[in-house]
């Protein structure tokens, strides 16, 4: 199975309504969709992630599966969810790695999430 054969899409929000400026607090949210087009069953088995701030500190944050659960994604399925995080500055990065197991083979390997962006809107940088 190619490892291509998985998709991540992200789709990243600045949630006003959690934030405050004032105490360097921004939060947003991000929706994940991961695709699975390959013809075989894969379970998200662990996440990686690297969250860098507009200041270029970052932070890393691993664990099992993704809110909660360790998703059975079938042949042509998505699993899709919502999570968050919050930075101290208005802009940030986020990227990472999942870690899948082809439940046809055992085989497990990983699928790179690839960056996106966290901004506050209207922000210059």
């Amino acid at each position: 199975m190619s490892d291509l054969a998985i998709d991540v899409t992200v789709t990243p929000e600045y949630r006003a309504e959690e934030s405050n400026e004032a105490d360097s607090r921004y939060v947003f949210s991000y929706t994940i969709n991961v695709r699975n087009d390959s013809p075989h069953s894969v379970q998200l088995m662990d996440r990686y992630w690297k969250i860098t701030q507009g200041s270029g500190d970052y932070q890393e944050v691993r664990g099992k599966g993704v809110v909660g659960q360790q998703p059975l994604i079938g042949p042509g399925q998505q699993f899709r969810y919502t999570s968050r995080a919050m930075l101290q500055t208005p802009v940030g990065v986020m990227e990472g790695v999942y870690t899948l197991l082809d439940t046809s083979t055992q085989r497990v390997f990983e699928v790179a999430i690839p960056a996106f962006r966290l901004a506050v809107p209207y922000q210059l940088h």
